[in-house]
């Protein structure tokens, strides 16, 4: 959930577009398998915990072998992590990208079913002002080194943004992408519609609970029963804060001229621990989201300006990751614990079994 600020530059890169578009998303749910932590289980006992559960699409934030090993023959259906620090490289010689993606992506295909490359994370409306201009370069490199291996067919290429993109989200139709980012943002638009690409999101309303507690009504992000608001603009009713920012996301793209693209939230979730500073971080609402938003996806609906597209979500975690950075809500966002026992019940069962073991109706996503 980390973000990076880039300074973008041109460069003449050559890109030969495919006309598949490729379906990287397996139904509505899926989980992000974070391993920045010293306690976990192994990837085997991952697949087993996630085969269980009936999680089938899962992102990772790099390529790790042990893991695409692990997911060999399972099922299981990953988008891997190009990471930020691998950008400048990338986008400076497509050399180096052809060998990224033969020895991380096509060395594992088919048995594992890698369907997508996350190409950065976060990197608009970030911090590291150095990776503005690697950004769009790495996408094209990556993206040529798959078309040339002839996998754009199966392998989907994208980058997650953060909210930190958008100058104005409340109420939704006055959502622009902040000025800040819109110059680079567009040719990067511009790329994924031609290759067709979704928008991807990491959408969290705990993160605005938390920093304006006394603004928002915590029904309202949890998916329970409140008033909502209402977009005076659009005359469209809005019960939960997740579908508000995924419509803001919506408005922006098409205030920049791309409104056939797909919104795909790529990060969302509720920390179950944090600071005394951060309100809302709690056990109890951090199930209340997550098992909410089952329900929610099991819908298969859209939302209020776009009902049309099929809402897909990857939650935020598997695992509390004990050695992050950052406030403690940061290292408690997983859904099961480290033993693999589940951290609260939404309808999953763990490795073990433990007293918060699922009692819950189990629901099809």
């Amino acid at each position: 959930m980390r973000t990076f600020w880039v300074l973008l530059l041109f460069f003449p890169f050559f890109v030969s577009i495919a006309t598949v578009t490729v379906q990287g998303f397996t139904g509505t749910y899926g989980i992000n398998y974070g391993r920045i932590a010293d306690n976990i289980p192994s990837p085997d006992e991952v697949v087993t915990l996630l085969r269980g559960a009936k999680i089938r699409n899962v992102r990772i934030y790099d390529a790790d072998h042990s893991v695409l090993k692990a997911f060999s023959g399972t099922g299981l259906e990953i988008v891997v992590g190009l990471p930020n620090g691998n950008l400048k490289d990338m986008s400076s010689d497509e050399d180096q990208a052809m060998s990224w993606v033969k020895d991380n992506v096509q060395a594992f295909l088919p048995q594992t079913r890698i369907r997508g490359i996350a190409v950065g994370n976060e990197v608009l409306g970030g911090t590291n002002t150095e990776l503005y201009g690697v950004l769009l370069g790495a996408v094209k490199n990556i993206y040529n080194a798959v078309n040339k291996l002839k996998l754009s067919h199966i392998v989907q290429i994208t980058t997650a943004h953060s909210s930190a993109v958008f100058a104005d989200s409340y109420p939704p139709s006055s959502c622009v992408f902040n000025h800040n980012v819109a110059q680079y943002m567009k040719p990067l638009l511009e790329f994924f519609s031609q290759i067709g690409s979704p928008f991807c999101l990491n959408a969290y309303p705990f993160l605005a609970y938390k920093y304006t507690p006394d603004k928002i009504d915590i029904d309202y992000a949890l998916f329970q029963p409140n008033q909502g608001i209402v977009d005076n603009k659009t005359h469209l009713h809005y019960d939960n804060m997740l579908d508000a920012q995924i419509d803001a996301a919506y408005w922006a793209l098409e205030d920049a001229g791309f409104e056939k693209m797909e919104v795909i939230v790529t990060e969302t979730g509720w920390a179950s621990s944090g600071d005394s500073n951060e309100d809302g971080a709690t056990a109890n609402n951090a199930r209340t989201y997550n098992y909410n938003l089952r329900k929610r996806l099991a819908k298969k609906k859209g939302t209020p300006f776009r009902p049309k597209n099929v809402l897909k979500v990857y939650v935020f975690a598997v695992f509390n990751e004990d050695l992050k950075d950052g406030p403690t809500s940061e290292r408690n966002f997983g859904l099961f614990k480290p033993d693999g026992s589940i951290a609260y019940d939404i309808g999953f069962h763990g490795l073990k079994s433990s007293s918060a073991d699922s009692s819950v109706l189990s629901l099809k996503v």
